[in-house]
């Protein structure tokens, strides 16, 4: 079964589409997202419009920031500030990675925590971590998410979470585990020994470590759910996920594809978590 991020993120738009129609009168106005852009990345600049398009489908108004790298640490934090202090907007996004001089952790920790439209706020992943409401790391969120949708349970499954970076790994472990999920998690890194080993005994893989083509068939039992966060340029030049696609594929049960899979989920998730920050303010939830 393939997994249509794609698809998927489409209706979880047209859902929050018809919610903010419905409450907007009520409410006073859209949900408004400000997107800080800092430099002149292109990739930066392709997902930032990718993301304003998707808020303009959901019916989010979007407030551009756009900013030289050449801005100061301190600078940048006193846009978030004020960001912060407009009761117009709802959510903030900083777009990362940021140019090579400014800090993004204390940055992003300038954000309000009710305004963490990412989830990334230290805040928030303690959240995560607690597994006390709050705004949920994209990524992670979309992940689960595609999985609800499909309707794959992993209560009492073995998932095995590949990576830890703070912003896929860490907290999708720690979601999967949670009394929400109730999966037995393992999350491995480049020091776990016997890796294939480990992913052979998982029914769900999820891989998020940022090297093309890594977990190949050998490392994937008959069956397993695979779900494919990376993002590479293979050797070949082609756009590639984590995953050998091509060959794990037809052992799987299902797998999401790249592109078209987790990325599209985690924009929608944004737009969620944008949607959940403009009730709680405006609507009490």
């Amino acid at each position: 079964m393939l997994l249509d991020g794609k698809a998927t993120a489409a209706s979880i738009r047209a859902a929050l589409r018809e919610e903010i129609a419905r409450d907007r009168e009520k409410a006073g106005r859209a949900p408004c997202l400000a997107v800080i852009l800092v430099g002149e990345d292109p990739a930066s600049q392709v997902y930032v419009r990718n993301k304003e398009k998707a808020c303009a489908d959901a019916g989010i108004d979007t407030i551009s920031c756009r900013r030289p790298a050449s801005i100061s640490q301190q600078e940048l934090e006193e846009l978030i500030a004020g960001l912060n202090a407009d009761p117009a907007i709802d959510g903030i996004l900083l777009q990362l990675p940021l140019p090579a001089g400014l800090d993004a952790r204390p940055c992003i920790d300038a954000i309000s925590p009710e305004k963490d439209a990412d989830g990334l706020t230290a805040v928030n992943q303690g959240r995560v971590a607690m597994n006390v409401p709050g705004l949920r790391p994209c990524t992670p969120a979309g992940i689960l998410a595609l999985l609800d949708h499909y309707h794959i349970s992993v209560s009492g499954k073995k998932a095995v979470v590949i990576g830890r970076s703070n912003l896929v790994g860490r907290p999708v472990a720690l979601m999967l585990g949670s009394r929400d999920y109730n999966a037995t998690v393992t999350m491995c890194h480049s020091r776990t020994p016997d890796l294939a080993a480990v992913c052979r005994e998982a029914d769900i893989i999820i891989a998020a470590l940022g090297k093309a083509r890594f977990v190949t068939a050998d490392m994937v039992k008959p069956g397993a759910v695979i779900i494919d966060v990376g993002i590479n340029r293979g050797e070949d030049g082609k756009l590639c996920g984590d995953v050998d696609y091509d060959n794990v594929a037809p052992i799987a049960s299902a797998i999401t594809p790249v592109p078209g899979g987790i990325g599209p989920m985690t924009i929608s998730q944004l737009l969620v978590n944008t949607t959940k920050a403009w009730r709680a303010r405006l609507l009490n939830g």
